[in-house]
């Protein structure tokens, strides 16, 4: 044998021998370089059990042979990039062990310290597949996880995240958590699971505010997982009718017989599952069924389909930034109102030291109260003496909606080779920001003084109103009225005589220069900026998501357009989180006024949500009136400006005839700066980005084709696909 070939045996014989990390530090060390058992397996060309058995902290099976030297050689390289962390006791004490002696500690202890807090503006990174664990152990968490729980989820009661997505996967029950956790689940019915999850699981969210109630766990649950479970996969078409599986279906029994509730919408797509409180304990456990439609595709995407390590980061995301769901996006939106101000907070002490449950000031309260007749929508039990099919006009109803106007293009506009969109931020929530609404019922005065500062509704003629001449700031302008949209109509027609207005309408009026005398309102004299705290997290919630994909607030406008081209492909997780924000803030507001859904209501009769002390058709019609006139008063500011005219009006967005394809080829940047007062590019709620872009040409295609010259272009701007104009999709 030459002295090359002994060499060669020498050193096989050494990596044979090689020295390996403990089970648990090899585990840390792949998941850490974002490396599945699979892409391991797949290199050193042995099986995924192979990798899952070395890396058993219970039995591990060591390599053996060349695997043994390549494993080896992996793991080196790994540690050389991913070397294992000071505790911070080690960092801190001036006396305390050795480094070495101190990641020695953490890597034997069994119960690993809890998750660093971050800033609820990091959303986890998109990474591979997590790997379940070893144990069924409730504290193990993957070690090396960049990304844990939110900073708002200190509490060792949730340490494992708001919720978790429940998968089946090769026999075995696994719960995705956030920041990257995978539990496993011993429960083998719905009933243990729901026991497993409040006694077990760690999961929840503490409360957004102090008299609130904390998050109950949510469980989402795969196909997989329903059917390990006796769950259909999908509903039938009467179950999707009712919303919900029968009563005598077997898992509703088995839940009954271990002494668990359901609430009144039953085992559905967004179930409840509880036990009656025992004093300030709840036990709730809330289920979400992706396959029974519980994430509309509309507002979730595909969010669906998606594997659960990816779902659960959706779902993760939404939740610290917004708050756990607790349905629909729009029944989330209506409970996020109520967390942030919950109705009833402690009282003092009294006499003998006991305090009581009180009302918590700034709130709506505990009980519904009536809106006035002209705020209650058609069948409300206010209006049963009207006769029947009777229609009420203007002076008789509240009516205030978006726009949806659109006028003929002119000669001058005809000239030009583009419609250019543009549309606002998050504008309904823009319009909530620091506005008054009635916290209380609403008191009928005739003949009053109008006072902007005053929430209600106001019965007054507006038809005076001309916007050929309006005030601008304190100066009168002259401008084409013809071509401008009415701010007291959703159709931007002219009022033709008195009418119901929200306080924000009217007070636009007077900021037009004009005099209202009103005839009678109905005003709320407690009233208050309830929607504050609602406005400031979901814009937060939607700002950080943005400047995760790249959509920063401090762009120029140039930049900005080119950040917003594309940034759903830059993350589509978070894409679906930024699109479920925004249907959270149009679907909350439109709950204030939820109308009867079925359950064989009769018009006249009540129905279940006006039960709810958050159904507010006053405090929906004040947000929908002030965002219309904040747009209405940038068109006017606009066309001062530059003698530029919207062409049509949908909603919050609006579409000009311009030059150039880009909103920067009509838009009055002057210096690299906006028009004070008027539209500007940006991410901020309230500012516009691009909507989208058409031809002139095909603009009056189009109305030509439907024999419409009114056609409202805006609702096809987007795309230019053009559906059928008379049901409006």
């Amino acid at each position: 044998m030459s002295q090359s070939e002994l060499f060669e045996a020498v050193d096989a014989l050494v990596a044979s021998r090689a020295s390996l990390p403990p089970a648990q530090e090899r585990k840390r060390l792949r998941h850490a370089h974002g490396l599945t058992l699979d892409d391991v397996a797949a290199a050193l060309k042995v099986r995924r059990a192979t990798v899952s058995g070395w890396e058993s902290v219970r039995k591990t099976v060591e390599p053996r042979g060349p695997e043994r030297e390549a494993y080896a050689r992996l793991l080196s390289k790994l540690a050389e990039l991913y070397p294992v962390p000071a505790p911070a006791e080690a960092q801190t004490a001036p006396h305390g062990p050795a480094p070495e002696a101190a990641d020695a500690t953490a890597l034997e202890n069994s119960e690993p310290p809890a998750p660093a807090a971050v800033p609820v503006a990091a959303a986890p990174a998109a990474v591979p597949r997590p790997e379940r664990t070893t144990g069924p152990s409730p504290a193990s968490r993957r070690p090396g996880a960049e990304k844990a729980v939110p900073a708002n989820n200190t509490d060792r009661r949730f340490e494992n995240g708001p919720l978790a997505v429940v998968d089946v996967e090769e026999g075995r029950v696994l719960a995705y958590c956030t920041g990257g956790l995978v539990l496993e689940v011993p429960a083998r019915s719905l009933a243990a699971l729901v026991e497993w999850t409040l006694r077990e699981a760690r999961l929840g969210q503490p409360r957004l505010s102090g008299p609130g109630k904390d998050a109950d766990p949510l469980l989402v649950l795969t196909e997989s997982a329903l059917e390990r479970y006796g769950l259909p996969v999908a509903l039938t078409d009467e179950e999707r009718l009712a919303g919900r599986v029968p009563e005598g279906h077997k898992a509703v029994k088995q839940l009954a017989r271990a002494g668990w509730k359901l609430t009144k919408r039953g085992l559905g797509p967004w179930a409840r599952i509880y036990r009656p409180a025992q004093g300030s304990e709840r036990a709730c456990v809330q289920l979400c069924i992706p396959s029974w439609n519980a994430l509309d595709a509309r507002h979730w995407g595909r969010a669906a389909q998606l594997p659960p390590a990816e779902l659960t980061r959706v779902l993760g995301v939404y939740a610290s930034r917004v708050m756990t769901p607790r349905g629909s996006t729009a029944v989330t939106g209506l409970e996020l109102m109520t967390a942030l101000h919950p109705p009833t907070r402690a009282s003092e002490p009294d006499a003998s030291g006991k305090r009581h449950s009180a009302h918590n000031p700034g709130s709506l309260g505990k009980d519904p109260v009536d809106c006035a007749p002209c705020e209650a929508p058609d069948g409300h039990p206010l209006l049963a003496d009207l006769p029947r099919f009777h229609v009420r006009g203007p002076g008789e109803k509240l009516f205030e909606e978006a726009y949806d106007w659109a006028r003929p293009m002119t000669d001058a506009e005809c000239t030009l080779r583009h419609l250019v969109g543009i549309d606002v931020n998050m504008a309904f929530a823009a319009g909530a920001n620091g506005l008054l609404v009635g916290l209380g019922a609403p008191t009928h005065v005739t003949n009053p003084a109008f006072d902007p500062k005053l929430p209600g509704s106001w019965l007054v003629d507006l038809s005076h109103v001309d916007l050929s001449r309006v005030k601008v700031g304190k100066e009168w302008v002259q401008l084409d009225g013809g071509l401008l949209p009415s701010p007291f109509t959703p159709k931007g027609e002219p009022p033709e005589g008195p009418a119901w207005y929200a306080t924000p309408t009217v007070a636009y009026a007077v900021e037009l220069g004009y005099d209202v005398r009103p005839l009678e309102a109905h005003v709320r004299y407690d009233n208050g900026r309830y929607l504050d705290g609602w406005y400031n997290r979901l814009r937060d919630a939607y700002l950080a998501t943005m400047a995760d994909l790249g959509v920063h607030t401090d762009l120029a406008p140039s930049d900005f357009l080119a950040a917003m081209a594309g940034y759903r492909e830059r993350d589509p997780q978070l894409a679906i989180v930024a699109s479920a924000i925004k249907a959270t803030v149009k679907g909350g507001l439109g709950k204030l006024r939820e109308r009867p859904r079925g359950e064989g209501w009769r018009p006249g009769q009540p129905w279940r949500a006006l039960s709810r002390p958050t159904w507010r058709p006053d405090i929906r019609a004040a947000v929908i009136s002030r965002t219309r006139v904040n747009l209405h008063r940038k068109i006017v500011k606009h066309a001062a400006s530059t003698g530029q005219y919207p062409v049509a009006i949908l909603s919050d967005c609006v579409v000009y005839a311009a030059g150039g394809p880009s909103p920067l080829d009509f838009l009055p940047y002057r210096a690299g700066k906006p028009l004070p007062g008027g539209f500007r590019l940006g991410i901020n709620p309230g500012l516009v980005k691009h909507e989208g872009t058409q031809t002139v040409l095909w603009g009056e295609e189009v109305r030509e084709r439907f024999d419409a010259p009114d056609l409202n272009l805006a609702r096809y701007i987007k795309d230019g696909t053009v559906t059928d104009i008379d049901n409006g999709e």
